[in-house]
């Protein structure tokens, strides 16, 4: 690693602040990707502001509609969570099935949202539940989120401080684990909403995605054998060593089914 400067705030607005006093520094909420990152000199932040000291940014509320889950919140916690398995089982499923023990009692929620990695569990159940993301500044819809390859809506100096998942009637998750990293090769988070189907898609494409046409059919028939047919175009999706577009078109549609076989 480069040198660098490590500050650890007490709230939001003192990490904000210290944040736009650096010249590059990075916000650290997990640090799964960003000090791997580091490690290998490919990223050399002048400063790195934790937010780990910040209480208000963990926990799970949940009320008759929605869970609310802090940033700062670890992936065990999500799929340990009774309030969570209650009402969301498919987003404990997930939780429960990020990386290893390690990076599921160290890696949050907030900052696998706010790097949108392709191959983040995440971003694929706030996309498939609809979530709202709020942060410092303002709320964003899950429909905006997610802008591309690690990119998303975030502005400088905005940092996540929550998220919020409607409570749906059914949903289920399901993903083609890469063997080593258990990253998805593909996930597919599929919910019957109060405003309809949603299908989240992530591993496949540069950033979590939506399936309209999967959407359609399962608004007709919630069943597996409603979107079994439906081809997956893939063009823009990604290609890498462990597999090509075309293949993960076909996983897509493989692991679309096998989500809405596990609904409930």
């Amino acid at each position: 690693m480069y040198d660098f400067q490590y500050h650890r705030p007490a709230s939001v607005d003192d990490a904000i602040k210290t944040l736009n006093g650096t010249s590059d520094g990075k916000i650290l909420s997990g640090g799964m990707t960003l000090l791997p990152t580091m490690k290998q000199r490919l990223a050399s932040p002048s400063d790195l502001v934790d937010l780990a000291a910040i209480a208000a940014l963990r926990g799970i509320k949940a009320d008759a509609k929605t869970v609310r889950i802090g940033a700062m919140t670890v992936h065990y916690d999500v799929h340990a969570s009774a309030d969570v398995k209650k009402a969301i089982p498919a987003l404990s499923v997930l939780a429960g099935g990020i990386g290893d023990p390690m990076v599921r009692h160290r890696g949050t929620i907030g900052g696998s949202i706010a790097n949108s990695d392709p191959s983040a569990d995440y971003p694929a159940a706030v996309i498939g539940l609809g979530a709202t993301i709020t942060t410092n500044k303002r709320d964003i819809a899950a429909d905006s989120f997610f802008k591309g390859l690690f990119e998303t809506a975030l502005e400088p100096g905005e940092v996540i401080t929550a998220v919020t998942f409607p409570i749906p009637k059914r949903a289920g998750y399901a993903k083609f684990r890469q063997p080593a990293s258990r990253y998805a090769m593909v996930g597919v988070f599929v919910a019957e909403t109060a405003s309809g189907v949603r299908v989240g898609v992530t591993g496949a494409g540069p950033c979590a995605y939506r399936v309209k046409a999967m959407e359609d059919a399962l608004a007709k028939n919630f069943s597996a054998d409603a979107i079994k047919d439906i081809k997956v175009p893939s063009d823009g999706l990604n290609a890498d060593i462990h597999g090509s577009a075309e293949y993960r078109a076909h996983l897509v549609n493989v692991m679309a089914q096998r989500a809405v076989a596990a609904a409930k």
